[in-house]
């Protein structure tokens, strides 16, 4: 089994952070705030989201949306290797906009895996141009690339999906405004009005997770967000609503495959 290895960078464009990783770390279902676009280098991955099974070899394109639930575990003993880019949503802003007629916030990326050798050696020149801006690849070159993989996975969303109810968007609006918050499962039912069982299994049909671990990926996206900033970690730990540096360390690992300490000298 090979030793699990990261390797974590700011890119030249605001808002990117590259990712190579080569693990056989199993990871626990968590949520990204951002857009995620990689490649598959070595071995191969399952992961179950809300887009169904997928699994990844060499070679594949793999991507993740914002706030979609996912896990992912290997496919063998030896683990996998990948390249990763994520983009904050508003890094995408301008390119989404030129993909759909002016509608940034109404587009996704629609495929969890795509087998195109043309659209991973547009991600693998990408990815040298966001992380060796002294390798002789060009701005232009970098926007090209992007925008001619984007293309491969960008459409508009289906304006007819059902809509979340009003109860559980509240509830949710009601973590996302403060995860740190101490929160019970009572005081969210009554935000919307509903019952805690009402709660529960509405909250999971409209996010994937129930809102507890809701919660728990709400708070390690701040915790992870101010680490990156340069907190110091038992302060990011208090400050994300974790009962100390070590309850924010297991569940850092379990969903990002890495301590919170590598993140950190990786960061900063």
């Amino acid at each position: 089994m090979t030793k699990a290895q990261f390797q974590i960078s700011r890119c030249g464009m605001k808002g990117v952070t590259a990712v190579s990783a080569d693990t056989a770390h199993a990871f626990g279902r968590h949520t990204h705030d951002q857009f995620g676009i990689g490649v598959i280098v070595r071995g191969a991955q399952k992961s179950l989201s809300g887009r169904g099974l997928v699994e990844a070899e060499a070679g594949d394109v793999i991507t993740v949306n914002p706030g979609e639930v996912h896990d992912g575990a290997p496919l063998g003993e030896r683990g996998r290797a990948w390249r990763m880019l994520y983009f904050d949503p508003t890094a995408l802003t301008g390119p989404i906009r030129a993909l759909t007629d002016g509608n940034p916030d109404c587009a996704e990326l629609t495929r969890p895996v795509l087998r195109d050798p043309a659209s991973a050696a547009h991600f693998l020149t990408l990815f040298r141009a966001m992380t060796d801006p002294h390798g002789g690849h060009s701005e232009i070159e970098g926007a090209e690339n992007l925008l001619l993989l984007l293309s491969r996975f960008i459409e508009p969303r289906d304006r007819m999906r059902p809509r979340v109810p009003r109860a559980i968007d509240r509830a949710r609006a009601r973590i996302d405004d403060d995860p740190a918050a101490p929160l019970s499962l009572a005081e969210l039912a009554a935000i919307g009005g509903i019952s805690q069982f009402q709660l529960l299994r509405g909250f999971a049909k409209a996010t994937g997770l129930t809102p507890h671990a809701y919660l728990v990926q709400r708070r390690l996206q701040q915790a992870r967000r101010m680490i990156a900033d340069g907190a110091p970690l038992a302060n990011a730990a208090i400050a994300s609503g974790f009962s100390d540096q070590s309850h924010m360390t297991r569940l850092f690992v379990r969903a990002y495959g890495m301590s919170p300490g590598v993140y950190a000298a990786a960061m900063n």
